[in-house]
């Protein structure tokens, strides 16, 4: 199962493409996902640009098949995220995942998955390293480091508030690590997470859908 699991891994980060953002997002979305009760639950939220205002939310849900395994995250998150992507009224531009880009072993975290599944522009922000070596940045908000896997710069380690611990952010699909350095840190509003995966997580966690 594994071996099966890394062989669609490897061909799908061949379809991951790391560019600059060809045009400024006008719609941009936070998605996150939570198991409960062997139910995965994923939130989508997506904020208008400029003015940073909450203009969608939705929700979905799926049956827990596949279990919490480091570095295939995607198998067990990506449906329900996709289902609750699939019904805003209108696509989102860009997207915040809860998770890795690029920085994963084969080059496909669940943000690059979701990317390449969507062909949307796509961010990984995570809250804990998966690969990579890089030294601590600065203490001060907007200070950053590379975070580098097998000689490759691979994210960014990026204090997003002042004297709190950084967030791993590694470009998705169709991003390049500039870009998103500077969304992630757009949304990032005397808060450690921005403000869409804040608001995707509540989604999430909220019952009735």
């Amino acid at each position: 199962m594994i071996q099966r699991l890394i062989a669609i891994q490897q061909e799908l980060s061949s379809k991951v493409r790391i560019v600059p953002l060809g045009a400024e997002p006008r719609l941009v979305a936070g998605v996150d996902a939570w198991c409960h009760q062997r139910t995965i639950r994923a939130g989508v939220a997506v904020f208008s640009l400029p003015g940073k205002m909450l203009v969608y939310a939705e929700a979905a849900e799926r049956d827990e098949e596949f279990p919490y395994v480091p570095c295939f995250l995607s198998f067990r998150e990506l449906s329900a995220m996709t289902e609750a992507i699939r019904r805003l009224p209108e696509p989102p531009d860009l997207i915040l995942v809860d998770g890795q880009g690029i920085a994963h072993p084969r080059g496909l975290g669940i943000a690059s998955h979701l990317g390449v599944e969507l062909g949307i522009p796509t961010i990984g922000c995570a809250k804990s390293r998966l690969v990579g070596e890089y030294e601590e940045p600065g203490p001060e908000r907007g200070s950053w480091r590379p975070l580098v896997y097998q000689g490759r710069t691979v994210g960014a380690v990026l204090r997003t508030r002042a004297n709190v611990r950084p967030l791993f952010v590694s470009p998705g699909h169709l991003v390049c690590l500039d870009d998103a350095i500077r969304f992630v840190l757009e949304f990032c509003n005397g808060y450690r997470l921005p403000e869409p995966l804040r608001e995707a997580d509540r989604v999430s966690r909220a019952t009735g859908f």
